[in-house]
């Protein structure tokens, strides 16, 4: 008899990963999670000792596939900014579920807005738009917290089903508040 496949840690937290995506972050749970995986529930119960601290691993999981989808713009047009302004709006209407597990759920809380844009993981996102815009850092920073703001409203409205995505209506939207932020940003340093 061949012995068992094992279960790993990580293919625990893939599983995991793949049900907030497809159903929600609120269907985690050992069962859910070992009948992704085709076992029992103790492999999963083995590797977390809570849901809370597999939640945990799956949220930083989905937080680094958001950063990467951002990041992979098809074409620069319209430059740096408005490309992952973009990005970070369809990813809520390709990824609602995955969406509202890393911006509507208790695991985003407790994070002031100064302290999420210094995070580790929004660096490369920052250093490719000093690289596309000039500047500072600080200057990118103030710039970003702009386009941030408003592309997560429309991307909040758009995860919850409440708006059509409209690709020319919210580029012309972001465009304009992209242009408003990098002047108010010009007239501060004068």
């Amino acid at each position: 008899m061949p012995p068992k496949p094992r279960i790993t840690k990580e293919m625990v937290v893939d599983a995991a990963f793949e049900l907030a995506r497809e159903t929600g972050a609120e269907n985690i749970n050992a069962r859910t999670v070992a009948k992704k995986l085709n076992c029992s529930t103790q492999p999963v119960m083995y590797h977390f000792a809570t849901m809370e601290e597999l939640k945990k691993a799956a949220y930083a999981k989905a937080d680094r596939y958001h950063s990467e989808y951002l990041m992979n713009m098809e074409s620069q047009q319209g430059g740096v900014m408005l490309g992952i302004g973009l990005n970070y709006i369809r990813f809520a209407m390709e990824e609602p579920h995955l969406f509202r597990f890393l911006f509507q759920s208790n695991f985003f809380t407790g994070t002031t807005l100064l302290e999420m844009i210094d995070a580790e993981e929004l660096a490369p996102v920052l250093l490719a738009m000093q690289g596309a815009v000039g500047g500072s850092i600080e200057q990118v920073k103030e710039i970003f917290i702009t386009i941030f703001l408003f592309a997560h409203g429309y991307a909040s409205i758009i995860a919850n089903n409440s708006l059509e995505y409209d690709e020319e209506l919210i580029k012309s939207h972001l465009e304009r508040a992209y242009r408003g932020a990098r002047s108010a940003v010009r007239e501060e340093t004068k």
